[in-house]
């Protein structure tokens, strides 16, 4: 048969033809039992012959470079060769992919409190992925960061719903490029809708008790800008609310996401979350039931349930559903499919990956990311460091000189991709990297302390769904040696840099901690060293904000550096010798204690009293928080009219003045309380911001502006709106309100 004769006789593979006209032909010609393996998405370190030609399945996931390959060649083997949508956890750059740009972390990203940059860092990461054959990123993550214990901190950006609408938003843009036909262009996905970091006690996946009206106030509204401007997947989270699991939670899926906010985009389901209704919930009493309530919801994709496929099947033969429920869902997957133009071009690995994947350009941009990253929290003068000047540094620390976990979670060596064990070291720079490479300094190196060893799970080797279970965590026991070494280095030098944090067995999913604290020998390390009094720095290398010991406060200098990707040794380098100046802004508050939690600045007004009675309530460092090497005033703070209307914009002017002798990037922020509501609401809310970068002595009028609409709270019908009243408008340099100045204006 000609290709002529070939295109004739089925319209669908037709590239001519609207895409429309090319989903309705195929489906028209599919069984069920191709639909139903349409909607499934299956691990590709399985059995790829079975999940191909046995179920028919649309999508695999965890795909090494050799499977790929040869999982396209099987689908070309298929009936009506539908190719496959590949999918990979690519977070913070192409993370299972060997060479690939590994970027910090998400958290580390929002610190940049720079959405052009977060923007640029998913176009290059789309890049990459792309000419790897992958076409779908399971990223960004809009999840709100509630209780620091929780495992997945790492993967947020942050604890505001505002700034992680506008980092999200960019990351789409980055991912989507100029739309999929776009050949760089990969789907975003939104994640995990909604409420799933609304934890108890900061554990993984359990019940979210929100209300929905919480969820409409500020866990919803990042998901529905990116719903609105065009993010082409929803990832459903774990967790259930009310007692429904969000994979059958008609209210959020059918009445809110496809309804009040029309949304188009296809829906994909997390891990086994329609088999975690049976085993782990047990809201269903099999397979089939589960499968028919899931296709009954509105799910499109069914991420790693294999059971699935029978399940469904099952459900047609007994009657629970027609054959025809899995229209609509396996249409909008070959959409999908025909926009990205992967029946024409399946997007295998492109020919000379060398140049794309882990490119200088794209080491550039991540060395930029990682010193926008950087946050510093303490500083007494002793920073930056002369690098002219022939110093004797210690460097000292667990993680001083660990690469890998550097990278942080979801970057090769962190255990979600078999094939993978870490990324090259010599792409990697770490901290004692990045300062032995100064030249002129004398570097020593101490590892000071250990952190944890591991046991089995007692529970065995499994989970139920036969997913391995991650052992045990048990903390190293401060090593006596281990800390004289260090001392003895501290002692002989002129300044210490004590690199401390977490390591990958104490982060991500199903990783939450009990305790907020540096776990194994790492207090009573860094305890010693500020005893010695030679000036210590300390570099939290750590995936979430921590509680550092009470000997901290006698240190020179804190650095938070999240987990700050390949570049970061370097970039910390630069930071601490003052060629890059310290620009970082919190995204997320420190506690001072666990018993805190949580710490987030914009919480409910109304409990007793300010304190506990035992201690602050007040954060270690706030939201917004970071040093630079300059000092910076605020002051006139005026707005231009305090009298406005429902569709008017509030605009004011501050005065910024670097009162220092360096230059500074400052991040001005915009706060508005609404004094009284009628209902219970947060005292303030980032409404937006504004980077601007001073010369030493420059004083610069800054202009802000927010849109009366935006002054809105849910009220208790949950209904948002904005309530006549008086307003404050608070700008200064974090979300404190000790720094913050306040002009009055009102709504009519």
């Amino acid at each position: 048969m000609t290709s002529q004769t070939l295109t004739e006789s089925l319209p669908y593979l037709d590239p001519e033809l609207p895409i429309a006209a090319r989903v309705a032909d195929l489906l028209d010609r599919m069984t069920v039992e191709e639909k139903v393996g349409q909607m499934l998405q299956l691990d590709a370190r399985d059995d790829l012959d079975d999940h191909v030609l046995g179920r028919h399945v649309g999508s695999i996931l965890h795909t090494s470079p050799e499977r790929i390959v040869r999982a396209n060649e099987l689908a070309s083997q298929t009936r009506l060769r539908i190719p496959l949508l590949v999918g990979e956890d690519c977070i913070h750059g192409h993370s299972f992919w060997p060479g690939a740009t590994i970027y910090p972390t998400q958290l580390g990203m929002a610190a940049t409190w720079d959405a052009d940059l977060v923007e640029q860092v998913a176009r290059a990461t789309a890049v990459e992925v792309a000419a790897t054959g992958v076409h779908w990123t399971f990223s960004p993550v809009l999840c709100i960061a509630r209780d620091l214990r929780w495992g997945r901190i790492d993967e947020t950006f942050g604890e505001d719903p505002f700034l992680i609408g506008e980092l999200a938003s960019a990351m789409v843009r980055g991912y989507q490029g100029r739309g999929l036909d776009d050949p760089t262009a990969i789907l975003a996905t939104a994640k995990h809708f909604a409420g799933y970091s609304e934890t108890q006690g900061g554990r993984d996946a359990s019940e979210a008790d929100i209300s929905r009206r919480k969820l409409r106030s500020w866990f919803l509204p990042p998901f529905e800008r990116v719903a609105r401007e065009g993010c082409r997947t929803f990832m459903l989270g774990y967790q259930t609310t009310d007692g429904v699991p969000i994979t059958v939670n008609d209210w959020l899926l059918s009445d809110v996401l496809r309804g009040e906010w029309g949304y188009t985009g296809t829906l994909i389901t997390d891990w086994d979350n329609v088999g975690r209704m049976v085993w782990e919930q047990q809201v269903q009493p099999d397979y089939v039931h589960a499968s028919a309530a899931a296709v009954r919801a509105g799910n499109d994709m069914i991420m790693n349930t294999p059971g699935f496929f029978q399940g469904a099947l099952d459900a047609v033969a007994n009657g629970m559903l027609a054959e025809d429920a899995f229209d609509d869902a396996v249409a909008r997957i070959l959409t999908l499919k025909f926009e990205l133009g992967l029946f024409e071009d399946p997007r295998l690995p492109q020919d000379g990956l060398d140049a794309v994947v882990g490119s200088p350009a794209h080491a550039a941009l991540n060395l930029e990311t990682a010193r926008r990253s950087l946050v510093l929290l303490e500083n007494d003068g002793t920073l930056p460091l002369d690098a002219a000047a022939p110093l004797r540094v210690a460097v000292v620390g667990p993680l001083a000189d660990d690469a890998q976990t550097q990278l942080g979670d979801w970057a090769g060596g962190s255990g979600q991709a078999g094939w993978l064990d870490g990324q090259p070291r010599e792409m990697i720079t770490t901290v004692l990297d990045g300062l032995a490479g100064i030249d002129g300094w004398t570097v020593t190196h101490a590892r000071g302390a250990d952190i944890l060893t591991l046991e089995d799970d007692p529970l065995g080797a499994t989970f139920p769904d036969g997913q391995p279970r991650p052992p045990v965590v048990v903390p190293a026991e401060a090593n006596e040696a281990l800390i004289a070494e260090a001392v003895a280095a501290a002692a002989a030098s002129d300044i210490v840099v004590a690199v401390v944090g977490d390591r990958i067995e104490l982060v991500g999913e199903g990783r939450s901690t009990a305790t907020l604290e540096l776990i194994g020998g790492q207090n009573a390390m860094l305890d010693a060293l500020i005893a010695t009094g030679t000036p210590v720095v300390v570099v939290l290398l750590a995936s979430k904000p921590l509680v550092l010991p009470a000997s901290v406060s006698g240190a020179a200098a804190v650095i938070w550096a999240a987990n700050p990707g390949m570049q970061g040794g370097r970039a910390l380098a630069e930071v601490i010798t003052g060629a890059v100046e310290p620009s970082g802004r919190l995204p997320i508050s420190f506690a001072r204690h666990v018993g805190q939690q949580p710490t987030y600045y914009n919480q409910i007004r109304g409990q007793h009293g300010d304190r506990y009675a035992d201690l602050t309530q007040s954060p270690a460092w706030a939201f917004g928080e970071g040093l630079s090497y300059s000092t910076v005033d605020y002051s006139e703070l005026v707005i231009a009219t305090d009298a406005l209307g429902l569709d008017d914009t509030v605009a004011a002017d501050v005065t910024v003045t670097n009162t220092g002798a360096r230059p500074v990037r400052e991040t001005v922020q915009v706060y508005v309380r609404d004094v009284v509501t009628s209902v219970s609401w947060t005292d303030k809310e980032l409404k937006t911001y504004r980077q601007i970068d001073l010369a030493p002595g420059e004083s610069r009028s800054v202009r802000v502006e927010v849109p009366v609409a935006d002054c809105s709270i849910v009220d208790a019908a949950g209904t948002r709106l904005v309530e006549p009243g008086e307003f404050a408008l608070l700008v200064g340099p974090s979300s404190r309100d000790d720094v913050l100045l306040s002009a009055a204006f009102t709504v009519s």
